[in-house]
């Protein structure tokens, strides 16, 4: 009897534990494979070659008897609990547009509580990528094989096997000479990195630094980032760490298309006609910055706040809190390349269709400029441009309040603004107000209070009394049954299929309901027969 269940996800990556009979693995991991699935070795008909006629797959590829499970993106079959095995994944990595199609392919089609075996194909140079992409389980042939062809094996490639006496690594298998010994040392080595990356939720960022060493790699990474539908729901809403976005291929990350498509489509914008574009501060979130200080007191209520940003796009001042606005960094030079300029003025231009201002007055310079005024001319907008010279300078601050002068005052709605981002809902805020400080703020209308704030990651966590503000999704069904801890995925009869890691949930049954936060995203949630699918906040019985 076998058994998988994820105990931690960074995307698809995961970490997690396997049993197959009295043996437990924790994964991701090298092992000698023979040991775990001694028929593996006897099994025919499974080794089909990923790229072969349909009709051949058909007739001969057989999944095999026991564990793993032999699955291939034209047939790919397993139960909850399987290790699934997909032979000659290590050919896929020379095809970077093949490995991402047959990825999803294998993904959807297979259980999400399944463990992920690629035979043969980690290296120290490839065990991060493979990680990344949601296998599990690795074997040592792949180093074996190098260290039969004298290559030393590193995270950033393999060399000639010449280069261990240089003392690039320090390891016991160089210290004895023994090749073999150091190739599997760098591969568990490389594998503990990315599970403590994983741990952090900072795995993308590794990623984005290892492909640099092979072409083949950072394809596959495009590849897949291009296939947003399916790698976005694999990603938390949230995460505990900063987001560092320190290459080109930052700006393709799903949560970044996330949250700039949450502000075009959901985002309900506060009541004015008038938009200042302002410029971002290294600070975050914007407002404790001094520039922004200076900025909010000259603009004084007169226009919405918008911050123009990479690799982001658009910030709304009500949204500077939330992850990723409030809690990204990236690299200052001042200069912004014409790939970034066209992503970020194509954010713009979406923005300005979607909520037409009256005014539009740019507070900015340089790079920024530039996008807001090819986002004006994709709009047809007639932009305002108040900076003379650094935005912060007295002639510039001037220029601003000048602009604004005779605009009437409204008050930024913070709480309206958020709800519709997080939630895709509008809500009426009459009465309501932000109250406490840091770490511990809510939203209250009088004594009620209707939302807590997270303060790590700037979502709202709604009461009872708040979801009953938010008329529909986000909802999680259960058997009948009163939630005496948090809720596992046996117990979820529905989903809405919106919900991601880590979004505020409300659980309904017949005999009770909750309020919580998703542990799994929707599809892992309807299709997983282990692991905690919503961590429990409060239960009330029904009619309570």
């Amino acid at each position: 009897m076998s058994r998988y269940e994820a105990e931690r996800r960074d995307g698809l990556a995961r970490i997690g534990t396997y049993e197959e009979g009295e043996e437990r693995v924790s994964l991701p991991a090298a092992l000698d494979v023979d040991g775990l699935f001694p028929a593996l070795n006897r099994r025919p008909l499974s080794n089909v070659p990923l790229a072969i006629d349909p009709a051949f797959v058909e007739n001969y590829f057989s999944p095999g008897e026991g564990q793993p499970v032999t699955v291939h993106p034209l047939a790919a079959s397993a139960e909850s609990g399987d290790c699934v095995m997909v032979a000659n994944w290590h050919t896929a990595q020379k095809n970077p547009r093949n490995y991402a199609m047959w990825l999803a392919a294998l993904k959807e089609s297979v259980p999400p509580d399944t463990a992920w075996y690629a035979p043969a194909a980690a290296l120290p140079s490839t065990a991060c990528l493979l990680v990344y992409s949601g296998f599990d389980l690795f074997d040592y042939r792949a180093v074996d094989l190098a260290s039969a062809r004298k290559m030393f094996c590193l995270p950033e490639g393999e060399f000639p096997a010449s280069i261990m006496k240089t003392g690039v690594c320090g390891c016991e298998g160089c210290r004895a000479g023994d090749l073999a010994r150091h190739n599997r040392l760098a591969l568990d080595r490389e594998i503990a990195l990315v599970r403590h990356y994983i741990e952090a939720g900072r795995l993308r960022e590794l990623v984005e630094s290892r492909c640099r060493a092979a072409a083949e790699q950072v394809g596959i990474l495009r590849f897949l980032d291009r296939n947003y539908a399916f790698m976005e729901r694999f990603l938390p809403v949230a995460r505990g760490v900063p987001m560092r976005a320190n290459t080109a291929e930052s700006q393709n990350r799903s949560e970044i298309r996330r949250f700039a498509d949450r502000v075009i489509e959901r985002f309900v914008p506060t009541r004015t006609d008038v938009a200042v574009l302002l410029p971002c501060s290294a600070r975050k979130p914007y407002s404790l910055s001094r520039s922004h200080r200076l900025f909010m007191n000259t603009v004084d209520r007169r226009a919405h706040e918008l911050i123009v940003t990479s690799p982001l796009g658009l910030v709304p001042r009500e949204l500077e809190r939330v992850y990723p606005a409030g809690h990204y960094d990236v690299p200052v030079t001042g200069y912004w390349d014409r790939e970034e300029c066209a992503f970020i003025a194509d954010i713009l231009a979406r923005y300005f269709a979607a909520h037409p201002y009256r005014r539009v007055i740019a507070h900015l310079e340089g790079g920024a400029l530039t996008v807001a005024e090819m986002a004006a001319e994709a709009s047809g907008i007639d932009l305002e441009v108040t900076c003379q010279g650094h935005p912060t300078a007295p002639g510039s601050l001037r220029a601003l309040n000048d602009a604004l002068a005779g605009e009437r005052r409204v008050q930024t709605d913070t709480v309206r603004g958020t709800v519709s981002w997080q939630f895709g809902t509008e809500i009426n805020t009459k009465g309501l107000q932000v109250r406490g400080r840091s770490m511990q703020m809510a939203v209250l209308r009088g004594k009620q209070q209707l939302f807590s704030i997270d303060s790590g990651t700037g979502l709202f966590r709604p009461t009872f009394e708040g979801w009953d503000l938010i008329p529909e999704g986000y909802r999680v069904r259960i058997d009948a049954f009163v939630p005496q801890g948090d809720i596992l995925a046996p117990g979820v009869t529905g989903c809405d299929p919106g919900i991601r890691e880590g979004d505020e949930v409300l659980v309904e049954g017949p005999l009770a309901v909750a309020t919580g936060r998703a542990m799994m995203g929707a599809d892992e949630m309807r299709r997983s027969k282990r692991g905690v699918a919503v961590k429990v906040r409060k239960v009330k019985k029904a009619g309570e």
